[in-house]
């Protein structure tokens, strides 16, 4: 399975937090096969003194995503990350990982809609902080949502 996720981070050494995220990741899901530029970008969603830097990145896996979603979630905590946006409240944080699109190892692309986590991301296309790394790594897919 080939999973699409979107990074972001506004506190600290943001490029070494993008950094970190992506070996994290690729050490705790699975194959990194493409990663974006890093992104300088506004906030969004909420006033803040501190700009973003963002990024997109393209997994293989053998892991479900709600087991992609744990060890995500696992490793925002061990980033320093304290709580997640509930409710469209947002703020500063150290890292952000989001579930973007997953999709079977025959291409067909996977949804999800749980309370917990929804594939495709459903907010998604309304961020350009997040399209414009995915159509970086992946435009035929950036295109299609």
């Amino acid at each position: 399975m080939t999973i699409y996720f979107s990074l972001g981070t506004n506190l600290g050494d943001k490029e070494q937090n993008l950094r970190t995220a992506v070996r994290k990741i690729e050490e705790q899901v699975g194959e990194v096969v493409s990663l974006s530029a890093f992104y300088a970008t506004a906030p969004w969603g909420f006033a803040s003194e501190n700009s973003f830097l963002n990024a997109a990145l393209a997994v293989e896996t053998t892991l479900l995503p709600m087991e992609v979603l744990a060890v995500t979630q696992q490793i925002e905590r061990e980033m320093g990350r304290t709580r997640k946006s509930v409710n469209g409240v947002y703020g500063d944080r150290v890292i952000d990982i989001d579930l973007l699109l997953a999709f079977a190892d025959d291409g067909t692309s996977i949804v999800w809609d749980t309370p917990e986590l929804k594939l495709p991301h459903p907010l998604m296309r309304e961020r350009d902080f997040v399209m414009r790394p995915l159509a970086e790594i992946a435009p035929e897919v950036a295109g299609c949502f």
